[in-house]
């Protein structure tokens, strides 16, 4: 199955989807084409259960060469047509209750990948953020480059960045803003692993697909969401109040049952359960 798109293609195959960022001659630069067509991506895949992971990568030699900056100076001014056209469009509604890209990332409840292929600067890096794993070639380049733009960082990644490498971290990358490679992003934690360029697709599509086939859906779906929003509660007494009923709701339903006749019988599993109908009652647990 596959979606038509402007500035994106977006192809599923046996349960991954993989959205490449298509603007190679720009090194994919980002727009607000590109933003709103990534927050449908997201939206779709949320909706789907025949995906079951989302892996995004970009066309040609770039990752995303950070906003595109064609207009010029005035390319980050939102009060001009030139910039409103240029810059990060967030209006989109859908399941992200009208935060655009990020929120349809952060609010999918399949897990995502992203694999750069090449640099990530600006909001082609902060973009990745909300996703949940992230490999890169070791010719790859990294920078929060905002501060010698005269911006701050956006797409929320002021909060998603100290969360994924802690603030010492995030302050020395971000109050810089300079590029740096991809060792110092894994030596740093914004990637866990760096491969060859030749091997960073199919490195990718393992871990994908090692998802794909022995994870439950709910149970990803679940943690996927426990370990964003849990990871800053207040006290473990708080976590505890969510994950002991999802807990019970799994563990009385057929999921668990196959789960571990699986591990018994030293097979893959075959779960039932499916994302668009059998969450547990006590999802959601938080307040938008």
């Amino acid at each position: 199955m596959s979606r038509i798109y402007e500035h994106i293609l977006c192809d599923v195959e046996e349960g991954i989807m993989q959205i490449t960022l298509n603007r190679p001659d720009k090194l994919n630069a980002y727009t607000a084409t590109m933003g709103a067509e990534l927050a449908d991506a997201f939206d779709a895949a949320d909706r789907d259960d025949a995906v079951r992971v989302v892996l995004m990568t970009g066309a040609g030699r770039g990752f995303c060469a950070g906003a595109d900056m064609s207009a010029g100076a005035g390319a980050f001014d939102t009060t001009s047509a030139e910039g409103s056209a240029a810059f990060g469009d967030v209006s989109k509604a859908g399941r992200s209750g009208g935060s655009g890209m990020v929120g349809a990332v952060y609010e999918c409840r399949k897990p995502s990948i992203a694999a750069f292929n090449g640099s990530a600067v600006g909001v082609g890096l902060t973009l990745t953020l909300p996703m949940d794993i992230r490999i890169a070639a070791n010719t790859a380049k990294f920078g929060f480059v905002f501060a010698r733009r005269g911006l701050v960082p956006e797409a929320g990644s002021a909060w998603f960045l100290p969360r994924l490498v802690g603030i010492s971290q995030a302050l020395r990358w971000c109050l810089d803003g300079g590029l740096f490679s991809a060792e110092e992003a894994l030596k740093g934690g914004l990637v866990s692993e760096v491969v060859a360029p030749e091997d960073l697709l199919p490195r990718a599509r393992a871990i994908a697909r090692s998802i794909a086939d022995n994870t439950a859906p709910v149970s990803v779906a679940l943690t996927r969401q426990m370990l964003w929003r849990l990871s800053e509660a207040a006290s473990p007494y708080d976590t505890l109040k969510v994950d002991g009923p999802l807990a019970v709701a799994l563990g009385a339903g057929p999921d668990v049952r196959e789960g571990v006749a699986a591990f018994l019988e030293k097979r893959r599993p075959a779960f039932s359960g499916k994302v668009s109908r059998d969450m547990p009652a006590a999802y959601p647990w938080w307040s938008r």
